[in-house]
């Protein structure tokens, strides 16, 4: 029986990893969390998931791998260091970030052609990690899941379903622009909205969302799983955020808001008195952007059968860094220590 640790450092981590959760369990083999603050998320875990609380635990748990949706992992923990990502962002999309390597992973599990292509490069120049393409656990359920149970927001016939997702970045940010658009929109009870914010948003921003809540209006926190929000909108409206790349899988029209990477899969707008009309005509489905958007998809992320956690596993089983000659991690040192302070362990 194999162990498994999850290392969570955001709230966004647990929709990212329990879908694999549930693929380790069907295996037979056990996980458990780890986060690197209570603020990470403890209180948000169910009572069928096993938390470790301290290093020691997790030492004496002895995990052979350790899934990461951030950036950083402590080296002293046990097991092969997966890195899963956090989104599906990459430099075509915006956020450059995607591509830093910081010297923490073993392994990098890539959603789809045009960041694997990528990471392969960055594991030649480098030469301590390998690359594997195996799609986002996230996604997993999008394609399994249906409309069924508790949700948070309701289901209302007759009326479509707009979804409004920002990210928090200030640079990359739509919220505060398009909230009195929204606002108005709303009002009208032309569309039925959801709403749902980045969980690093500044709070004013978030209560000023929960202020439009109405007959017309659901906001829906950023800690519940968002796949049926998804699933349910007929079209959504955001910025430059990866949850629109993820709202586009299900090949549903997108429209943005002065987005930092336009292109024909979407349709961007630069004024706000745009956006009613955009919305309108994006819910019609145009053809040609149904079409440019199954491309887009296709490039970043092919894997649209909802069993990248099986093939995540997999990649962890095949892993075998002494048989492939990968050289040694580099000595990290700061990052190392920050990590060790962070944690209040300063052993081997």
């Amino acid at each position: 029986m194999k162990h498994y640790l999850f290392y969570v450092s955001q709230l966004y981590a647990l929709a990212i990893l329990r879908p694999l959760q549930e693929e380790i369990r069907r295996n037979g083999d056990h996980v458990a969390w780890f986060f690197d603050s209570p603020a990470a998320g403890v209180d948000f875990l169910r009572e069928d998931e096993i938390l470790l609380r301290t290093v020691t635990e997790v030492k004496n748990y002895n995990p052979c791998a350790v899934f990461v949706p951030g950036n950083v992992v402590p080296d002293f923990f046990p097991g092969i260091k997966v890195q899963v990502f956090h989104g599906l962002a990459t430099d075509e999309t915006g956020k450059k970030g995607h591509y830093r390597i910081r010297g923490f992973f073993d392994l990098y599990c890539t959603h789809g052609p045009e960041g694997t292509a990528k990471f392969e490069q960055l594991a030649q120049q480098h030469g301590y990690f390998q690359v594997k393409e195996t799609g986002w656990p996230k996604l997993d359920p999008l394609f399994h899941d249906r409309l069924t149970g508790n949700l948070p927001f309701r289901l209302i016939e007759g009326r479509p379903t707009v979804l409004f997702g920002s990210t928090f970045s200030p640079t990359l940010s739509a919220a505060r622009q398009l909230l009195p658009t929204i606002a108005e929109l709303s009002a009208t009870g032309r569309w039925h909205w959801l709403v749902t914010l980045h969980p690093k948003m500044d709070p004013e921003t978030v209560d000023a969302y929960r202020a439009l809540v109405g007959p017309n209006l659901d906001f829906i926190d950023s800690h519940h799983d968002l796949t049926p929000v998804l699933q349910a909108a007929d079209v959504m409206l955001c910025d430059t955020s990866s949850i629109a790349i993820e709202f586009q899988m299900l090949e549903k029209p997108l429209v943005t808001y002065r987005t930092k990477v336009p292109g024909p899969h979407l349709i961007d707008v630069v004024s706000m008195v745009e956006v009613e009309s955009a919305l309108a005509h994006a819910l019609t489905r145009p053809a040609s952007l149904l079409v440019e958007t199954r491309r887009f998809v296709d490039r970043l992320h092919p894997w649209r059968d909802g069993h990248s956690s099986q093939r995540v596993l997999e990649a962890v089983d095949h892993f075998d860094g002494d048989a492939r000659g990968l050289k040694q991690k580099p000595l990290n040192l700061l990052r190392k220590f920050k990590l060790r302070r962070r944690l209040g362990y300063y052993r081997r």
